[in-house]
């Protein structure tokens, strides 16, 4: 771990390095066949990756849809998490977002998750709402968080 963290932009060839972080990060993983849509077929979605000397450790995806951002997934691996790579990624999708010409942005994160929530509020999200049973695996509830960019 050197700590000379690069962004770039993903696409499907980084799809097995994402679904590494991936499962080692969320207990309902993305499959192999969802990122390959995500990068072959949906003309909204963008992913940026944080790599330090080019292992790809943290990712995070949005849809720019209009004037709108929504946040698919941000995980960055376990042995690197504690280092605020999650709210490096978190800023730089805003402002990949912004530049896109996207005014507010959106996501979804679980109720119990208070540290990503925290994050979220640090970067100026605010509580919208609740998906009720939103997470197939548990039907926990998502909180629904927006920010205008």
């Amino acid at each position: 771990m050197t700590n000379s963290f690069t962004f770039r932009f993903l696409s499907e060839k980084d799809v097995n390095e994402v679904l590494k972080i991936e499962h080692a990060s969320f207990t309902l993983p993305w499959t192999e066949e969802a990122f390959k849509n995500e990068f072959k077929q949906n003309k909204f979605a963008v992913y940026i990756g944080l790599e330090d000397e080019g292992r790809l450790i943290g990712y995070c995806g949005v849809w720019v849809i209009v004037d709108e951002a929504h946040i698919t997934n941000v995980a960055v691996l376990p042995e690197y998490r504690g280092l605020k790579l999650g709210e490096a990624l978190m800023k730089k999708i805003m402002e990949i977002s912004s530049e896109m010409g996207a005014r507010t942005m959106t996501l979804e994160v679980r109720v119990t998750n208070s540290v990503a929530q925290s994050l979220y509020r640090k970067l100026g999200f605010q509580d919208g709402g609740i998906r009720k049973s939103y997470y197939t695996d548990n039907r926990e509830d998502a909180l629904v968080m927006w920010v205008n960019l």
